[in-house]
């Protein structure tokens, strides 16, 4: 693969990342599952006011995109939070930050000149 593809698959995969979390109730998904234990549908739907067809349907996005992953525990699905997805976006965002202050640094030392 070429470098290009490799850096538009990169953009790829995080942009369906911050879309995944782009929505209220994903985020909440994300929060609950963050405290480091699987958990079922039913569990997550406790005092929420979504449908279990909602939240499953927002647990898909995630799981599209990498943030969570199910794991069959008997006739149940228990989801996990994934950690990696964020940490790129961390990582990644850390990157934007530096190419901007060093432009910013640019931009001052021309503008005091």
């Amino acid at each position: 693969m070429s470098r290009v593809t490799n850096r538009r698959a990169a953009l790829n995969v995080r942009a369906s990342v911050f879309a995944a979390l782009g929505a209220e109730a994903r985020l909440a998904l994300v929060e609950k599952l963050a405290t480091g234990e699987p958990q079922s549908i039913s569990r997550l739907a406790e005092g929420s006011t979504l449908t279990r067809q909602a939240i499953t349907k927002h647990l898909r996005v995630l799981e599209d995109a990498g943030v969570v992953q199910s794991v069959r525990v008997g006739r149940e699905s228990r989801f996990e939070f994934r950690q990696e997805p964020l940490k790129e976006l961390q990582s990644y965002l850390e990157r934007v930050s530096e190419q901007w202050d060093e432009a910013l640094a640019r931009l001052k030392a021309f503008v005091e000149k």
